[in-house]
């Protein structure tokens, strides 16, 4: 038996063994009396009777221990013009410098502080400090506008809010200081006190005495130890992106976190003490905070705080300089990224010049890889891509290849085998298990694993209502597909992306899969919409690559062709539009949601989470109903 199904098989048949283990790697300020307590499903706590800090255990431990001096952050801004290292010992002292500013503005343990900021250094600052302090962060992310911020303002009930003056996207300047006003103007619940990090690009006005300058916060404060906290306490709330309506509010635990997230950045990501690790996301959303923030720093690497873009800041070649000039060892990016590269430098000219020797491998997760992106960016970097898959409520991959417990062989289009301690379960509609290769619902028997959420902020019946309830004793991902006779999971899209023609339940993804084959497409997607014949049928839209110029009608016949083939015919695509860009939130995910509301004429929202609302000027008329098409 290999390392991996060593792994998995103890940690499925002795979770507690297993679990209590890996604690060994983090630092207790009181041991825990039970690794995990069962007594009151489904709700289950990890580590309960432990206590210990999770700045402790990401900064000042490795201070103690002789690592003080070795770069804990690098900050690389292209946008600004900014390459800055801090190590572990000046880390340490502005997160404790800050912590003592936020107790100076009221900020105590269990206290709640919303942090509003762009992808600056005093953003993992701020997230560490509240940590120390045993504060609960809650990041929102930098440029949200004010109705989502202010309902996220009255669902946490934050004593502060820590924010900036600007953000920068790309060339192109954005006040936040407005849009904090007009949500704190909108929210019931009244905040206490603001922190502002005023940036030389744009200079915001104060709210006196509401509002504190960052330096003069600082100024003013004397340093702040660690506080105790219980393994159970929150340490973060993150509301799921795209949320609409009553926020979801995610709740991490401090115990369990700090286990899991030290045990994937090993055995996952094959990452230890003085490596560099790059996640190119934002701390807005659940990869800034697991994978730029307290995975690294938990395990003493090195981690870097990219404010850019893939491409545009300066060209597509953004990426390959930072990680040749930072000596990345990991890099993880998102699909759509990597696309948008392949997009503008399709043959991956803009790598020349960069030395990737430190590179040993791309991770790619947030949404579904498809087969032709792994294999261009395999191609390009020669290097393993590894496909990995996982949640906002998971905190860490649920399914992936363990690179560092057991490399295993690479299938296109799937993210590989369950993580040791995830039970992955496919069920059908009446709750039984399908057979091999069938699709149905991927659900995880419980208990989840450390560092998974305990629950919803406030909300335990919630909890229970969206994830407990389909398949009792199983959380529900949400996400639709099979297992192989392998054992490797394949996720084929959220499971109200497979749609029903005439009878039959299709993948959206699997269409997708065919489309993104195409040489001339940078990236597709495939929705379902409403037909009186069939029920549904499948709309397919395409961008296409940089400098390719393709007759529409051709390739739209061409791609309906390849589906009809690799698919079948019951697919029923008819139809696939060019367009110039598909909407997406800025965390990257593709809003199928909004693009079937607009092809079934229905009223559509634009949500705040959209990159840029003008995409969807033009899709209207390319998917409104074909009778008002005429």
């Amino acid at each position: 038996m290999g390392a991996y199904a060593a792994a998995y098989e103890r940690s499925i048949a002795d979770p507690t063994r297993f679990w209590g283990l890996a604690a060994r790697d983090i630092r207790w300020l009181v041991p825990p009396d039970r690794v995990l307590d069962d007594g009151a499903p489904p709700f289950y706590r990890w580590f309960t009777g432990g206590e210990l800090n999770t700045c402790d255990n990401a900064l000042d431990r490795h201070v103690e221990e002789g690592r003080g001096d070795r770069p804990a952050l690098v900050y690389d801004s292209p946008v600004t013009g900014t390459v800055r290292t801090y190590t572990f010992r000046e880390l340490t002292g502005l997160v404790a410098r800050f912590a003592g500013a936020l107790r100076r503005q009221g900020v105590d343990r269990g206290d709640r502080v919303v942090i509003y900021l762009p992808m600056v250094p005093e953003a993992v600052v701020a997230m560490l400090a509240c940590a120390r302090l045993g504060a609960v962060h809650s990041v929102v992310f930098g440029g949200f506008a004010a109705r989502e911020l202010a309902a996220r303002i009255d669902d946490a009930r934050p004593k502060a809010v820590v924010s900036a003056s600007c953000g920068i996207e790309g060339d192109r300047v954005v006040a936040y200081k407005p849009l904090l006003d007009q949500a704190l103007e909108l929210a019931k619940h009244k905040v206490e006190r603001c922190v502002i990090r005023q940036r030389e690009q744009l200079h915001a006005d104060l709210v006196r005495p509401r509002d504190v300058e960052w330096d003069e916060a600082v100024a003013e404060a004397e340093p702040a130890e660690c506080v105790p906290v219980a393994a159970t306490d929150p340490l973060y709330i993150l509301y799921t992106s795209g949320t609409t309506g009553r926020p979801k509010g995610v709740v991490r635990d401090n115990g369990g976190h700090a286990v899991a997230l030290r045990w994937s950045m090993e055995n996952i990501y094959g990452m230890g003490p003085g490596d560099v690790f790059w996640a190119a996301s934002d701390v807005g959303w659940v990869v800034g905070h697991s994978y730029i923030v307290y995975g690294p720093l938990l395990t003493g690497c090195t981690t870097v705080l990219y404010e850019g873009k893939p491409v545009g800041t300066p060209d597509a070649g953004a990426f390959w300089r930072v990680a040749a000039q930072h000596r990345v060892k990991a890099l993880f990016a998102a699909p759509t990224a990597i696309r948008a590269i392949k997009k503008e430098d399709p043959e991956g000219a803009l790598l020349a010049g960069h030395d990737l020797s430190a590179l040993e491998t791309l991770f790619l997760a947030g949404e579904r890889l498809d087969p032709d992106t792994y294999r261009w960016a395999s191609r390009v970097l020669d290097r393993p891509v590894v496909d990995h898959w996982w949640q906002t409520e998971t905190g860490w991959p649920i399914v992936a290849n363990p690179r560092g417990l057991e490399p295993m062989p690479i299938k296109a289009g799937s993210p590989s085998l369950p993580v040791p301690g995830y039970d992955v379960r496919v069920l059908g509609p009446d709750g039984a298990p399908v057979p091999t290769g069938v699709d149905g619902d991927i659900a995880l028997r419980l208990p989840l694993p450390p560092g998974t959420l305990p629950t919803l902020w406030q909300d335990d019946e919630r909890f229970v209502e969206s994830y407990l309830t389909r398949h009792p004793g199983h959380y529900l991902t949400g996400d639709g597909g099979h297992v192989d006779e392998d054992g490797y999971v394949w996720v084929m899209g959220r499971t109200d992306d497979v749609i029903n023609v005439a009878g039959h339940r299709l993948s959206t993804g699997t269409m997708e899969e065919v489309i993104a084959a195409h040489p001339a497409v940078a990236e597709c997607a495939v929705i379902g919409v409403q037909d009186a014949l069939k029920g549904q049928v499948p709309r397919g839209l395409v961008v296409l690559k940089s400098g390719v110029l393709a007759e529409p009608g051709e390739l739209s016949a061409e791609l309906v062709r390849m589906v009809r083939e690799q698919v079948g015919p019951v697919a029923s695509l008819r139809e696939v539009a060019v367009v110039p860009a598909l909407p997406k939130t800025r965390s990257g995910k593709i809003l199928r949601g909004v693009m079937r509301g607009l092809a079934d004429g229905r009223e559509v929202s634009v949500p705040s989470t959209i990159e840029d609302p003008a995409v969807l000027d033009g899709l209207r008329a390319v998917l409104r109903p074909s009778d008002a098409r005429g």
